[in-house]
């Protein structure tokens, strides 16, 4: 059992922060006992650039279409901006009462403890940990459609254009979910690093080829028919579709910027000084710009080629001919960046599970034991039977739903709706009230009430569009007979 979790184990899951006196200089622990925190603005700003940057940006194009060239553009604007002062909100909470000096909140859910009382934190976990699980299904099934996008590039390259090389998506989740089990064995946060960096490459990579053959395609064509307000009634939808297809694009934008769930635990791998705080709200500004940048280029590039008839999955909208191997090449990329955002969204979860667990039972072997396989100077790593059988267990049952369900745009909207409203914008602006004791019914008050209202129902509004399109989608897919 490692000291992260012997620690934790004593106050995570009642909601309380573990705290010491802040150690003599030159000790290699924190002030709250933990070993000493590495991470700075570049490590930060890659967890954020790899949770922010997944999945989200390939449904874009599609989003951007179902809302036109003006609304659009606005929506992704409006969001970048909601997403990045929301979190500079959260970023005040790591710290209870001094920023530099106060107890540090481990998670999202201590945070909310620490600020809004214990009866609050059962409904942030409900939505938190849902919106985590959620994710973790959402990027099985796009890693899966990407890879199975690979083969059919080659199965067209070779055989002709004409040849029959649909494929089941069902093998490829299979295949993605056995690495799972494999990466969810790194014990904690602070060892994705690498593995985050690694993934913030990837997709930029290929965000960067989708706006490329965007602009391509837009260049030289042919491009597709574009309007003002995106898709229209009585020649692409009708009227009613296109309010649920618009509300459901929403959930899609919102999913795009969905990260906040862990900011907090990406904040606790920060050093210090300065203080983690002024740390993270530097690296929400560099993620969240980087990303915004990438998303207009690739909404609004996406739509100029592709107009009202733009795909879910935009990758998979250029064909899989010509240049196969650049269209080989993003979507080898997605995979790979996808295998690391997955864990950065589910270590929370092995976390919680994990603390609550050893806090339980604190003397059995079964869950605090851990049994060294690498002992090495430079590398070290050990085997728990409860980290070994829980998170193989967890990964096996996103992966089975996956299979279940594999809807990939009303997924996307789904999870954008549940988690955009409660963790983005609800909790982070109530404790920030909480924390500055802003009086009701000031200006101050209004005006951050009125924000999260709009958010509310514009969340509501996507929610319900999603289920009604997985719904939809339901009536004509069979599992493990439908092909892609």
């Amino acid at each position: 059992m490692t000291k992260d979790v012997e620690m934790a184990a004593r106050n995570v899951a009642s909601g309380e922060a573990y705290y010491l006196p802040r150690p003599h200089h030159g000790s290699d622990v924190d002030d709250d006992g933990k070993q000493r925190r590495t991470g700075t603005v570049w490590t930060a700003s890659a967890h954020i650039i790899t949770a922010v940057i997944g999945s989200g940006v390939l449904s874009l194009a599609w989003a951007t279409a179902q809302l036109g060239w003006v609304v659009g553009p606005v929506t992704l604007m409006l969001f970048a901006v909601i997403t990045y002062y929301t979190s500079g909100l959260l970023a005040d909470c790591y710290r209870t009462g001094d920023p530099v000096n106060g107890k540090r909140n481990y998670t999202y859910m201590d945070a909310v403890a620490s600020y809004l009382g214990r009866w609050q934190v059962w409904s942030c976990g409900l939505f938190q940990y849902v919106n985590l699980v959620g994710t973790a299904i959402g990027y099985t099934i796009t890693a899966s459609i990407s890879a199975a996008a690979i083969h059919k590039a080659n199965c067209f390259h070779k055989n002709g254009h004409t040849a029959d090389c649909d494929v089941y998506d069902t093998m490829y989740m299979v295949v993605f979910g056995i690495v799972q089990i494999f990466f969810s064995q790194l014990p904690n946060f602070s060892d994705l690093s690498w593995l985050s960096i690694l993934a913030a490459i990837m997709s930029l990579s290929y965000s960067t080829i989708a706006v490329g053959l965007s602009l391509a395609r837009t260049i030289s064509g042919p491009t597709g028919k574009t309007t003002l307000t995106g898709v229209e009634v009585g020649g692409d939808v009708t009227s009613a579709q296109k309010i649920w297809l618009a509300f459901q694009a929403l959930g899609d934008i919102a999913f795009a910027y969905s990260y906040s769930m862990i900011l907090i635990e990406i904040q606790d791998t920060v050093k210090s000084p300065p203080a983690e705080n002024k740390t993270m709200k530097k690296a929400t500004l560099l993620g969240v710009s980087t990303t915004t940048a990438f998303y207009m280029l690739c909404g609004c590039l996406g739509y100029a080629a592709f107009g009202n008839a733009a795909p879910g999955n935009m990758l998979t909208g250029f064909g899989f001919y010509e240049p196969y191997w650049l269209i080989d090449f993003a979507n080898l990329c997605i995979v790979v960046h996808l295998v690391g955002a997955y864990q950065v969204f589910c270590q929370p979860i092995f976390a919680a599970v994990e603390t609550r667990a050893a806090k339980i039972w604190p003397n059995a072997d079964f869950i605090t034991r851990e049994h060294p396989v690498i002992t090495g100077k430079r590398c070290r790593f050990s085997v728990n039977i409860f980290r070994l059988s829980w998170r193989t267990a967890f990964v096996i049952f996103s992966t089975a739903l996956s299979i279940v369900m594999p809807f990939f745009n009303d997924i996307l909207g789904f999870l954008g709706a549940v988690g955009f409203w409660p963790l983005t914008v609800y909790y982070p602006v109530e404790m920030y009230i909480r924390q500055r004791q802003i009086q009701k019914y000031t200006s101050r008050w209004v005006a951050l009430q009125t924000l999260s209202l709009l958010c509310f129902l514009v969340s509501l509004a996507a929610a319900v569009a999603s289920i009604e399109g997985v719904s939809e989608s339901l009536k004509h897919y069979v599992p493990f007979k439908t092909k892609s």
